[in-house]
């Protein structure tokens, strides 16, 4: 799991990856929820939950990325497959766009709220959330399949 870059080498801390993944619980179920709220063709009677939602949403991404990168990736391994490092480092280095797209989405939601705008804060946080969700979506995707990547490395069914 190792290459040389411009960035070093990074290998994958499988299990500990998917065990942030297994463990998070209130950042899926939050998804579930916000989801579910955007799904709908009307807004909810109570917007304000919406807004806190995002804000939280916001802050359990920042935990999330931050638990990945401290337990999931790790810098200058001694044996690392190549390909896997550098999935790795792209995959890590999209938990900062999509902590930015999460914080502006939570600062535009306030802000219609606090300028009383209830229709353009539902249609267009609920536009900026399918868009985030998305991201999310794929990205998570792409962990699933470096964390099956690298067991197969260490676990030499991959040869």
């Amino acid at each position: 799991m190792a290459t040389v870059t411009k960035q070093g080498t990074l290998t994958i801390n499988a299990a500990f990856l998917q065990e942030i993944k297994e463990v998070n619980k209130e950042l899926w179920g939050l998804l579930d929820g916000v989801r579910d709220t955007c799904g709908g063709r009307l807004p909810p009677l109570d917007l304000r939950s919406l807004v806190d939602d995002l804000a939280l949403l916001r802050d359990l991404l920042a935990m999330h990325f931050s638990l990945e990168e401290a337990c999931g990736y790790f810098e200058d391994p001694l044996d690392v497959a190549p390909h896997l490092s550098e999935q790795a480092h792209a995959l890590r280095d999209e938990h900062i766009d999509l902590y930015v797209q999460a914080c502006q989405l939570a600062e535009l939601a306030e802000q219609h709220w606090q300028h009383g705008r209830r229709a353009a804060l539902f249609d267009s946080t609920c536009l900026g959330f399918r868009n985030l969700d998305d991201h999310l979506r794929r990205h998570e995707e792409a962990e699933r399949a470096l964390i099956v990547g690298a067991y197969s490395e260490d676990i030499g069914v991959g040869d």
